[in-house]
Parts: structure tokens; C-alpha cells; sequence
């Protein structure tokens, strides 16, 4: 059996701490490199082997993504947690914080149960290289669609901001009767997320008021969209973004709702397959997860830090051009070896 070197485990786990967030498909990626290089790559880190150790080795990557995101928005966390506590103590949902923590619980239920269902399956028959490289590919795709459609909300008159309710004035609705960000175009076309909206580093607390103004059944559709990341390509951040973007969030905000969403799902994914890493698929491999484990907490705190200020002012554009050149020069490679 195979073994995986520490050069693997701290490349694979820098790629998985930026890949997971980025909406890039951290799956389609970890796919994708071992086979482009080959070699001992490609033997050593082959997802869809069912006895693989770099199964395990993902498990210990996946926790220290959620580990990150924790210690980034820890103080959120506190504040959406003891949200929750009121909510059962007083049996209520009122507050802000109340409604953003049924929201994520609500939101997660989808997935969760799809994941349990459908994730080996859809690991096992779809991530091999070519199947990645079209999603990845469809992931850019989809991405570039989200924003087209943002852009075409951002050109409907009668639009006005979340943001600008959220100071005292009436939100306006458009698609589906979500309320929109933004009365004018920002940079790429879509609604305002920088000058007269956010602003820059604007207040996480303010974010999450405007995240809370969205109904239960547009957050739960919100998180459902996460369900798509279970194949390999398909990024859990960008259909989360674009789902968000779609339901009248900004770029900002659907940015952080994505993470809030994403830590639960992740945290809960690597505990429950945990055993695998201290199990025969762990064997001999501690160091290395451990390596890769440090990496990618590293790399994926890095990238959320990133991320969030990115989100303020830019859109999900050139992840939608890196998405769809990526993957179609991945098709082209792998066809003509």
C-alpha cells in the first residue's frame, strides 16, 4: 500500500485550506493535481480508492478547515451560540442572532442528509479526472451565471438595498421577492457591495443583520445549494455564494452566510469519518496528517481572512474564468496523455 510523503501531505493540505473556501472546489482540486503530475501523485493520492490512506489523510485536512474558521469567527460564533441558548430558554425567535442560528441549523439539514446518502457513492464513481474537469469547468459555468443574473437584478428600477433597510429605510424586492442589494451597478456590474454600500471592514454584526432579514426558506435553499459540492469540481462556497447572490445578499454577505454555513458541515464531515484516521487507512501516516493538517488550517485561515475583505467590493467573476479555463485545460491534458 502506498504511502504518502510529506511533500504530498503539506502540498495537498495547503491546497485543501485555500481550495475549500475559495470557490474553486477543494474536491475537484484534490482530484485533479495528483493526476495532471502522476506518478507516485497519482497513486498515493487517489480519491476514489476505497481503501486509500489519503481517504484518512482528508479527514485530518477537513477538520483543520473547520478548526480555522472557528478561531476566525469565533466571536460570531459566541454571539450565534448564545442566540440559540435564548432561543430555547425563552422559546422564541426574535432577535437577530435567534433567527441566524435556526437559520444555519436549518440550512444544514440538506446537505447533511444528502452527504450521508450520497457521498461515498458520488466520491467512488465521480472523482476520477475527468468527471472533476467537467465540473470544475461547469463550477466556472455556474459562477459567471450567478453573476450575469445579479447583474440583470442590479439593471431592474425599483431595487434597493438590503443595507439601506437595515439603516431605517423599506427594502424593495426583486427576483422571487428577495430583496435586492443595491439601487446601481458596482464594479463588474452586479449590485453595490463597496462605495455606498459596505464600505470597507464593515461591522460582522451589521452583516448578520442583513443575512437575518432573509426568510427560512431562502436560507434552508441558501444551504441545499451545498448539496452540488458533493461532486467533485462543484465548489461549496460558490454555489452558496451564487445561491446567496441570487436570493438578494451581496457579495459580502454571501460570502460570510457561505462560511457560517460551511463550518458545521465540514466540522461534522471530518468527526464523523474521524475513526478512519485513527483505523488502518491512518496507519503509519500520522506525521503526515499532521503536516498537511497544520497546512491547511494555515492556508485556510489565510484565505477566509482574505476572502472576506475580497468580497466587499469584488465579485465571483475571475473564479468563474479560472474555474472554466482550469478545468478545460485539465480535459485537454488528460486526453492527450
Amino acid at each position: 500500500m502506498s504511502h504518502i510523503t510529506y511533500v504530498e501531505a503539506v502540498t495537498i493540505g495547503a491546497l485543501q485550506g485555500i481550495t475549500e473556501l475559495f470557490p474553486v472546489s477543494s474536491l475537484g482540486h484534490s482530484v485533479l493535481l495528483p493526476a495532471l503530475l502522476g506518478g507516485r501523485w497519482a497513486r498515493d493520492l487517489d480519491v476514489s480508492a476505497p481503501e486509500s490512506p489519503y481517504l484518512a489523510f482528508i479527514v485530518g485536512l477537513h477538520v483543520a478547515t473547520a478548526l480555522a474558521l472557528l478561531l476566525f469567527f469565533w466571536r460570531d460564533w459566541v454571539r450565534i451560540l448564545t442566540g440559540f441558548g435564548t432561543s430555547l430558554r425563552h422559546r422564541r425567535i426574535a432577535t437577530p442572532d435567534e433567527r441566524l442560528a435556526w437559520m444555519i441549523i436549518l440550512a444544514t439539514i440538506p446537505v447533511g442528509i444528502a452527504g450521508l446518502l450520497l457521498e461515498h457513492t458520488f466520491r467512488t464513481v465521480l472523482g476520477r479526472p475527468v468527471p472533476a474537469a467537467i465540473f470544475l469547468t461547469l463550477n466556472g459555468v455556474l459562477l459567471y451565471a450567478a453573476e450575469r443574473l445579479r447583474r440583470r437584478a442590479a439593471a431592474e428600477p425599483g431595487t434597493q438595498s438590503v443595507r439601506t433597510a437595515s439603516a431605517g429605510q423599506p427594502a424593495r424586492t426583486g427576483p422571487a421577492g428577495a430583496a435586492v442589494a443595491g439601487p446601481a451597478a458596482d464594479r463588474g456590474g452586479s449590485l453595490p457591495d463597496g462605495p455606498g454600500g459596505a464600505g470597507p471592514h464593515t461591522d460582522p454584526v451589521a452583516s448578520d443583520r442583513r443575512i437575518a432579514t432573509q426568510s427560512m426558506g431562502r436560507a434552508v435553499l441558501i444551504g441545499a445549494a451545498q448539496i452540488l459540492a458533493l461532486l467533485p469540481g462543484i465548489s461549496r462556497s460558490g454555489v452558496t455564494m451564487a445561491a446567496g447572490l441570487r436570493n438578494g445578499l451581496s457579495h459580502e454577505d454571501a460570502a460570510r452566510f457561505s462560511f457560517l454555513l460551511a463550518t458545521p458541515v465540514i466540522l461534522a464531515a471530518g468527526l464523523l469519518k474521524l475513526p478512519d484516521l485513527f483505523g488502518p487507512l491512518g496507519a503509519g501516516i500520522g506525521g503526515q496528517v499532521l503536516a498537511g493538517s497544520l497546512a491547511s488550517g494555515v492556508a485556510a485561515y489565510l484565505a477566509v481572512r482574505f476572502l472576506t475583505r475580497y468580497f466587499e467590493t469584488r465579485t465571483l467573476t475571475p473564479f468563474a474564468i479560472y474555474c472554466s479555463a482550469a478545468g478545460l485545460a485539465s480535459l485537454a491534458w488528460l486526453a492527450i496523455r
